[in-house]
């Protein structure tokens, strides 16, 4: 049996813009091409690419009924959903917009926490070049600007100060 290979995950490269050309339909809309989600996992101190949670369907989120309030998850583990959100300017493609989600999962009893509103206006912030990432506990910032810079050094670079002041990662 051939064994197959594991897909590498990328974040996602900013397309030419379809609305280009023209002033019709859909001039002014924000598009999702260049946001890619990356979830940490804060026991574990891992990141990583989830497409998934675009539409909440990671592996994390998979069979777990999200619940409206911290308290009602007690022994839930800590996740971070962060939103990237690529541009591109002269010197090549940058973390144009970084924002942070809280969640948390009890696997055992397949409940969760997250606050739906605010993973949806972070997205937002995110693809409109916010950076919302100081609100992080200590451990999972440095996991995620290792992550960042790991991932693709030149793109980090680029990037505004603010992230990396942020992550404090400069």
């Amino acid at each position: 049996m051939e064994e197959k290979k594991k897909k590498k995950l990328d974040f996602n490269i900013i397309k030419s813009d379809p609305t280009e050309g023209h002033g019709g339909f859909g001039v002014g809309t924000l598009s999702l091409d260049n946001v890619t989600p990356v979830i940490i996992d804060v026991d574990a101190g891992e990141a990583s690419i989830e497409v998934g949670a675009m539409h909440a369907r990671s592996p994390v989120e998979k069979g777990i009924k999200f619940l409206k309030t911290k308290e009602e998850v007690p022994n839930g583990k800590p996740y971070w959903l962060i939103w990237v959100t690529i541009d591109r300017k002269e010197g090549g493609a940058y973390y144009a917009g970084v924002t942070a989600c809280e969640m948390t999962v009890d696997r055992e009893i397949r409940r969760g926490y997250k606050s739906l509103p605010e993973h949806v206006n972070r997205m937002d912030k995110s693809i409109k070049r916010h950076i919302i990432v100081d609100h992080m506990d200590e451990k999972s910032k440095k996991v995620l600007a290792d992550f960042l810079k790991n991932h693709n050094a030149g793109m980090w670079e680029r990037s505004a100060e603010q992230l990396k002041k942020d992550l404090q990662a400069i």
